[in-house]
């Protein structure tokens, strides 16, 4: 995520954690070690002291302490806000529930990193497509696959659209925002879930709405972060974003995933990717 208003919140994609499924980074040549990892981690607490940064995302949703000095009013919630844009990443950038399997340090830029869903699937279901599925910048996706999908909501009356410029306008340049997160993985099942469904928008009293986020997958876990990806892995991000994250993976059917990528109304044809998980307790808030 680049630091204008025209980057994307980060939306995490996951691979599955299953033996048997697709483990490696997108690029797994290219990989670091872990001090590359730790030094991007130095650097982003060099570059956030004093500044007075807000709490930082992505997270560890399983460690609630927090020391951030920088507070703010959790947004509404989404019946009473407008969804602007849907995206998504490979690999989760948090962590926690059934997403809590290292992908690796990737390519340090945000390529092959992130957390894996910790469950199993089976043969069938891991059957690859016999083409890639949403083939971008930031790799492509298959069967095993996860993805960590946002659903971003804004205050601001605006309406679905293509990056986090669809979530402003010229009457409200600091709208809250709230981050409806679903971690999906995607598998070789024409019964599992409709991405399309899924990503679905329509009106509801007056607001542009997602109706069809799963209901099933937890109780979402709610935090002050920020938004995320890469472009932030060495100084802080300056947008200030309330999560909800669900704790657990819902199946989607790949071939959904690949139409969806093809057109749809974001603009979206590929996963993003994604941030370090932020670990300073100076940079994070406290989840209730």
């Amino acid at each position: 995520m680049s630091p204008s208003l025209s980057c994307y919140l980060a939306l995490a994609a996951l691979s599955c954690g299953a033996a048997s499924a697709n483990d490696t980074p997108s690029h797994p040549s290219m990989v670091v070690p872990d001090q590359v990892i730790s030094a991007q981690n130095a650097k982003l607490a060099a570059n956030s002291l004093g500044k007075g940064f807000g709490p930082q995302s992505p997270r560890d949703l399983d460690a609630k302490a927090g020391n951030t000095m920088r507070i703010f009013a959790l947004a509404p919630p989404t019946s009473q806000m407008n969804l602007c844009n849907i995206h998504l990443h490979r690999s989760a950038e948090h962590k926690g529930g059934e997403f809590t399997r290292y992908a690796g340090n990737g390519d340090g830029k945000g390529i092959g990193t992130g957390y894996h869903y910790s469950g199993t699937l089976s043969a069938a279901e891991l059957k690859p497509l016999a083409e890639p599925v949403c083939a971008g910048e930031h790799g492509s996706l298959q069967s095993g696959d996860t993805i960590e999908v946002h659903y971003v909501h804004s205050s601001a009356m605006v309406g679905p659209g293509a990056t986090l410029n669809a979530c402003f306008n010229d009457s409200i340049k600091n709208p809250e925002l709230r981050v409806e997160a679903q971690v999906y993985v995607l598998v070789n099942d024409s019964q599992a879930l409709d991405f399309a469904h899924l990503a679905a928008v329509g009106l509801n009293q007056g607001y542009h709405q997602a109706p069809n986020i799963p209901t099933n997958t937890g109780t979402p876990i709610q935090y002050a972060g920020s938004t995320t990806g890469p472009a932030y892995n060495e100084v802080a991000s300056p947008f200030q974003v309330t999560w909800s994250v669900r704790p657990k993976v819902a199946k989607v059917n790949v071939a959904s995933m690949a139409a969806w990528c093809k057109a749809n109304p974001f603009h979206e044809h590929g996963p993003h990717a994604v941030r370090n998980l932020v670990v300073n307790p100076e940079l994070l808030s406290v989840i209730p």
